[in-house]
């Protein structure tokens, strides 16, 4: 299958699988399995089909959704490098945080939670909350 159409594909299977009908649907075969276990007399091929049914649609659907997920991700932070790249003032190390190490976003995580600190208490003195700080990213 073209990787064209397998983005196609995944697509669709996350947009309709995460539409009501489908949930709706997914509860009527379950109906209908549990209204046909006294025709099998409850028995473990009875079972066996719904047990297998479901695993194999979960099986598929990981793949598929986190196909899904991975483009809308990747498009998301690409939106967002653009207006960190079109914002003056705005700071440009930033366009690639995702590739820092944890112990380096945890650091930056540390001057914000500063930062928002102090305006808080900034707010209450009557100041301003605004204003620009430079990041140091060792």
């Amino acid at each position: 299958m073209p990787r064209n159409a397998f983005t196609h594909f995944s697509n669709f299977t996350a947009r309709a699988s995460g539409h009501p009908y489908s949930f709706i649907c997914a509860c009527l075969v379950i109906v209908v399995w549990a209204v046909t276990g006294p025709l099998f007399d409850f028995s473990d091929t009875w079972q066996l089909v719904i047990n297998t049914g479901t695993t194999i649609v979960t099986f598929l659907m990981v793949f598929l959704i986190q196909n899904t997920q991975n483009r809308d991700s990747k498009a998301l932070q690409l939106k967002l490098d653009e207006l960190i790249r079109a914002v003056e003032g705005a700071h440009n190390a930033f366009l690639d945080l995702e590739e820092l190490t944890e112990k380096e976003l945890d650091k930056i995580k540390r001057h914000y939670l500063d930062l928002a600190a102090k305006a808080r208490e900034d707010l209450k003195q009557g100041l301003e909350d605004t204003g620009r700080v430079t990041v140091v990213i060792d």
